[in-house]
């Protein structure tokens, strides 16, 4: 009976006037040892119901997150002639990677509110808890800047190409550096600032191969790793030396 009354239910809730159906290029990345970076094809469709008018100015936003993990953000004064840590935040969350592509600058379709609720900017996306706020604020731009320079952090405000109010697409680029792990892609859907519509889906990242076995082999059985690697420095070592001993000559 409960359950009766809950379908009941669900059918009589208006459906959505606007929904987002939405395709990715591949189902994951790979990592090699010879990966140079990548770019990732997000790209979708607007479904509507034909019996809405949808009001106001259409906005699409895509983001993609990599895992979270905590990491302390140090400032550096000179003192004495030397450069020396004088102050540290430790930033509680922090996503690996981040992007942040839009099909216009995100606040023209999106109110400060809901990005306060939802956290799409990159600057919501850091969370520093026990931080004062002037503190948090400094050493989460400090962050944002630091990853931005190492293509980490992605801000691309035009970023989305969006046809007819109906189509969209975007290339998220890929840098080398990426963090092995689950990627998640968060499609927005906006009008009049205002989000309607939201579809969340997963993207693994994994090392393969070479990379993966040597990953493997290093955390798993480190004294072995220590050891290939202390031989593969003397071959090395000897090697070099043989083959300027023969050009000597």
């Amino acid at each position: 009976m409960i359950r009766l009354l809950a379908c009941l239910l669900l059918l009589a809730l208006p459906a959505k006037a606007e929904e987002i159906v939405l395709g990715l290029s591949r189902d994951e990345v790979a990592i090699t040892a010879t990966f140079e970076g990548s770019e990732f094809l997000i790209f979708g469709a607007i479904k509507r119901d034909g019996r809405s008018e949808a009001e106001g100015d259409l906005g699409v936003i895509v983001t993609v997150a990599g895992p979270d993990e905590p990491v302390v953000v140090r400032k550096k004064d000179r003192r004495l002639g030397i450069w020396v840590n004088t102050d540290a935040v430790e930033v509680d969350v922090a996503p690996t990677f981040y992007a942040v592509a839009t099909n216009r600058p995100l606040q023209e379709i999106l109110t400060f509110t809901e990005d306060l609720n939802t956290r799409i900017s990159t600057q919501r996306a850091i969370r520093s808890v026990g931080a004062t706020v002037d503190n948090a604020e400094r050493f989460t731009q400090a962050l944002i800047r630091i990853r931005a320079r190492q293509g980490l952090y992605q801000r691309l405000p035009t970023g989305v190409l969006v046809e007819e109010e109906t189509l969209f697409r975007t290339l998220i680029p890929l840098p080398a550096n990426l963090t092995e792990g689950d990627y998640r892609a968060e499609i927005y859907l906006t009008r009049g600032k205002q989000i309607v519509d939201v579809y969340t889906t997963t993207i693994p990242v994994k090392k393969v191969g070479l990379e993966r076995w040597l990953y493997n082999l290093a955390h798993d059985q480190p004294f072995l790793y220590g050891l290939m690697s202390l031989a593969i420095a003397i071959f090395s070592g000897w090697a070099a030396a043989a083959a300027f001993t023969v050009f000597r000559r």
